[in-house]
């Protein structure tokens, strides 16, 4: 039941000729996602072994090395300010450290090509099983509803990367929303929806994904890598701390984290909580407690490629601590006491490295954390803040801190409202550093993306009014779609 995504993807999906086409401009391995043979739906959706191995496929898809199997992540880290690039080869992602990319680069088309591919994946599993009778009633709703998940946070990438950020412009055209399968190859042409519109769909996937879900599988493996109930309820909190809908965040939060300490929750057999060590959560292949949705890569065969893998870019290292960044908090000083300063090595030029990802080596089979339940206690002392429940607020945020350092009790930084979230803002940096966090965190607050410097050269401030604040729309999309927004 391990999931043999590349062998899912190359052997039991359709692929279409729509998607051939978006993907004819991707690099890195993007095309690794087109199969050796097509075979029919009929055939593809005949007998439960066959569809669970769509639903493999899908999931496969979302682990593309372009996409959350790592590059995705990296670029996120890259866009940000609190990593420096030593090299200047836009291979390694040089053009997106120092904003230069633009609508024909091979990251912008790769990224938008692999996102809607696994959209695609998803509209083609949720068509296939809307009448189907092979598989029983509950499991068929369980796979329709972790499509409804997987397109729902593609989306979410799509949107929170190529569109201005609801806070700034919510009725700007952000992206289409294509939500039926394309098997037959044109059908190009969609007009972009708004930004509000995208976000709407978002969480209707992830409302009706959450009804459908069970609440676990048979074994942790399985629950940290295939969409359950918190895992939608988790991507809700993300969603709604990006549209600044508080109360919402809130909502959705308390349903998994308790009014009071111990935060944690559990249903039935699951525990979903922060682990006593955060070391634990780093161990390469970890799917315990903390890990709401992970993705396995458990044979070298399955890793990506040394370039998209998280721990060649951090360790290799393409990308090392910028010295101005989140590295200068006292969290990481010589004399901290702080657990996760131990996630931080010093190279032999003296470069500050992240060290989460660090498994084996090349070829790097660090299962990569895409929501962790340290995460959703931020997600909610932030909102909590912003909602004037002050008190709740501090609780959540020493939680996340205590974790790691037992003694530690904030005594500046917590009194006001303002210092309160801004505080909180700065433990998501520290906490979620390298997990492709810093740049959507900025664009939702309407946040210039700072100024930096590094062995690449100097990167200059991106203000939110700038055309490069988000990525623009790739040159493959304006090329074979007459309705995009030029």
């Amino acid at each position: 039941m391990i999931f043999n995504y590349k062998k899912s993807i190359q052997k039991a999906f359709i692929i279409t000729p729509f998607l051939a086409l978006l993907l004819a401009g991707c690099s890195d391995n993007a095309l690794d996602t087109v199969p050796e043979t097509s075979i029919s739906t009929e055939t593809a959706f005949s007998t439960p072994a066959k569809i669970l191995g769509q639903v493999n496929g899908l999931y496969g898809q979302f682990s593309n090395p372009s996409f959350y199997g790592g590059r995705f992540i990296i670029f996120n880290e890259q866009r940000g300010n609190e990593f420096s690039q030593n090299d200047g080869n836009n291979s390694t992602g040089a053009n997106v450290w120092n904003q230069t990319i633009t609508s024909s680069g091979d990251f912008v088309n790769s990224v938008w090509s692999v996102a809607y591919a696994t959209i695609n994946f998803s509209n083609i599993l949720i068509d296939n099983l809307a009448t189907s009778t092979v598989v029983t009633e509950d499991l068929r709703k369980n796979y329709i509803a972790e499509a409804k998940f997987v397109r729902a946070i593609s989306y979410l990438s799509l949107v929170q990367t190529y569109a201005k950020p609801y806070a700034q412009n919510s009725a700007a055209l952000a992206l289409p929303l294509r939500l039926k399968g394309n098997t037959s190859g044109g059908l190009n042409d969609f007009a972009f929806s708004s930004v509000a519109d995208v976000y709407t769909q978002i969480l209707k996937d992830l409302d009706e994904a959450e009804a459908d879900l069970p609440e676990s599988y048979a074994t942790g493996i399985l629950t940290a890598s295939r969409a359950h109930k918190a895992t939608a309820i988790a991507l809700k909190t993300r969603v709604y701390l990006s549209k600044g809908d508080y109360t919402k965040v809130i909502s959705e939060a308390s349903k998994l984290v308790p009014a009071t300490a111990p935060f944690q929750y559990v249903s039935g057999s699951l525990t979903h909580r922060l682990e006593p060590n955060v070391a634990t959560v780093f161990g390469g292949s970890y799917v315990g407690n903390e890990a709401i949705f992970s993705i396995p890569f458990t044979t070298a065969a399955e890793a990506p490629g040394l370039q998209s893998a998280l721990g060649g870019n951090y360790l290799t290292p393409v990308i090392y601590f910028n010295t101005a960044g989140i590295i200068a908090d006292n969290v990481f000083s010589a004399t901290s006491t702080d657990a996760r300063k131990s996630l931080v090595i010093t190279n032999a030029t003296g470069q500050k490295l992240l060290n989460k990802f660090k498994k084996n080596g090349a070829p790097f089979t660090d299962y990569v954390p895409v929501i962790r339940y340290a995460e959703i206690l931020l997600n909610y002392a932030e909102a909590a803040a912003q909602s004037d429940n002050l008190p709740l607020a501090r609780t959540l945020l020493s939680a996340v801190r205590n974790r790691s350092d037992a003694a530690y009790v904030f005594t500046t930084g917590v009194t006001t409202k303002d210092e309160l979230i801004n505080t909180i803002l700065n433990e998501r940096r520290i906490e979620l550093v390298g997990e492709g966090f810093r740049t959507p965190d900025l664009l939702r607050r309407v946040q210039a993306l700072p100024a930096k410097t590094g062995n690449a050269g100097a990167a200059p401030e991106v203000l939110p009014t700038a055309a490069n604040y988000v990525w623009a729309i790739p040159s493959n999309e304006l090329a074979y779609n007459k309705l995009a927004p030029r």
